[in-house]
């Protein structure tokens, strides 16, 4: 029997307000910096730019451009530097490693190893990824899904690796089969180390994987495991403790912090005892005609001078993103992605790209296609007759995104949303898809340096 429950307008009223009270607040805590004036079309007009494309790379916040400003008057070289500008830097560089640290729920007390987590900075989740691909154990064993970003596929198989023996394993039909599928190949690979390499979240479809599962998997083989977080943590709280996680990667561009810089964050002792990422000065601790010393943790993998900046930048990103406010403004991605969803859903030969069930919990981003308009001269006709930025593409994970398409496409359109989407960008974006698939372009696009554009073009392309 269905129960009806009479409609109260007070409740409703009250609810809508909670919403928008909650929605104003997740976008003050989390504003970004934009472009004044709107972006331009072709037809000469200026519309609030629809940013669709945060998987790639997320604007800044103002926290972060805050923070960048109050550190650039006293920047200077760290940790070697006897001026007053040198110690203020190298205190901000030390103080966003403990940022960083907190916001990854780092293992601070010793484990049976011996040592605590260690969190080294580097260029961005490729970079991090690489440096554990030359940290693990010679002749390590990697297992990896083949639906993985390039940047945590690719790696492993990389000449410098010092990993054995690499399973790929196949596009797993469900969370369940993936657990199992990495257990069983952990099983059965050779006696010594073993690594499981994992996303959180896909750069692709969004969907959120099985973290905690597939840990608990691999530490009953006796394995380790790397979270490629590049892309939950924009959106959700992830803990290195909670997880139980060996390692997690992630890239301060993603995170709203676009200026360079990456950590690599887990267990020391692989770190400790694998040689310098890169040889040269700070990773050095004394140097003689015949023998180099080489520094401890962190010091030993971040050679040269760093990217301080970038350091700062990923710290005041971190700083912002409390467990509150990323759970707020998640409850906000949600309903906008669920409000795109359904939109895209209701336009006749649009697919949306997906690698488990529709309803399986995902983060913001939609990946889709349009039968009959290839994904190229879609992007370019969102962007230049609607101010709408998408990606398209095979998002650097090819294998994962040529499995998933439709016959007969050979690329998709990647819709991802993040701090600054709104629900006129989300209407905007499913109204602008509507008119292309009954429509087509109304302007002429053409090859330019390999990108479709309008031609002729007729807006400010800096």
């Amino acid at each position: 029997m269905t129960t009806v429950i009479p409609f109260d307008s007070t409740r409703s009223s009250r609810s809508a307000a909670r919403d928008a009270a909650r929605d104003a607040r997740a976008r003050t805590e989390c504003a970004i910096v934009t472009a004044e004036g709107g972006t331009p079309l072709v037809t000469g007009e200026y519309v609030d730019y629809a940013n669709f494309d945060y998987a790639a790379s997320a604007p800044c916040l103002t926290s972060v451009a805050d923070a960048l400003a109050a550190a650039l008057p006293y920047y200077a070289s760290v940790h070697r530097g006897a001026g007053h500008h040198s110690q203020v830097s190298t205190d901000a560089y030390e103080r966003a490693r403990r940022s960083v640290s907190r916001f990854l729920g780092v293992r601070t007390e010793a484990d049976a190893s011996g040592s605590a987590d260690a969190v080294v900075f580097v260029r961005g989740t490729t970079d991090a990824v690489n440096l554990l691909a030359r940290a693990v154990p010679e002749g390590c064993t990697v297992v990896v899904f083949e639906s993985e970003h390039h940047a945590s596929l690719l790696p492993w198989e990389h000449p410098a690796s010092r990993a054995g023996k690499v399973v790929r394993l196949p596009l797993p039909a469900s969370p369940e089969a993936a657990v199992t599928a990495a257990r069983t190949a952990l099983a059965e690979a050779p006696e010594g180390p073993r690594l499981l390499c994992v996303t959180a979240a896909s750069n692709v479809t969004g969907e959120i994987w099985p973290v905690e599962e597939l840990v608990e998997a691999a530490h009953a083989e006796g394995a380790r495991v790397v979270v490629d977080a590049a892309q939950y943590v924009p959106h959700l709280p992830f803990s290195l403790a909670a997880t139980g996680a060996d390692y997690v990667a992630l890239s301060g561009h993603k995170l709203y912090a676009p200026f360079g810089s990456g950590v690599l964050a887990g267990r020391a002792d692989w770190l400790s005892a694998a040689a310098p990422y890169l040889a040269g000065g700070g990773a050095t601790r004394r140097v003689t005609e015949h023998d180099v010393q080489w520094n401890d943790l962190p010091a030993r993998h971040e050679a040269g001078s760093p990217n301080v900046l970038g350091a700062v930048a990923l710290a005041a990103a971190c700083d912002t993103f409390t467990t509150e406010t990323l759970s707020l403004q998640h409850i906000r991605e949600a309903a906008l992605l669920e409000r795109l969803r359904a939109g895209l859903g209701e336009i006749e030969g649009v697919h949306e790209l997906s690698l488990w069930d529709p309803e399986h919990a995902r983060v913001g981003i939609v990946s889709f296609v349009v039968d009959g308009l290839p994904a190229d001269l879609l992007a370019a006709a969102l962007s230049a007759e609607y101010g709408i930025g998408v990606r398209d593409g095979l998002f650097c994970a090819h294998p994962l995104t040529t499995r998933l398409l439709p016959e007969g496409h050979e690329q998709a359109v990647r819709a991802s949303l993040g701090v600054g989407t709104t629900e006129e960008h989300v209407d905007r974006l499913v109204g602008a898809v509507a008119d292309l698939v009954a429509r087509g372009p109304l302007w002429e696009y053409a090859d330019c340096d390999g990108r479709l554009a309008p031609v002729p073009d007729p807006r400010n392309v800096l």
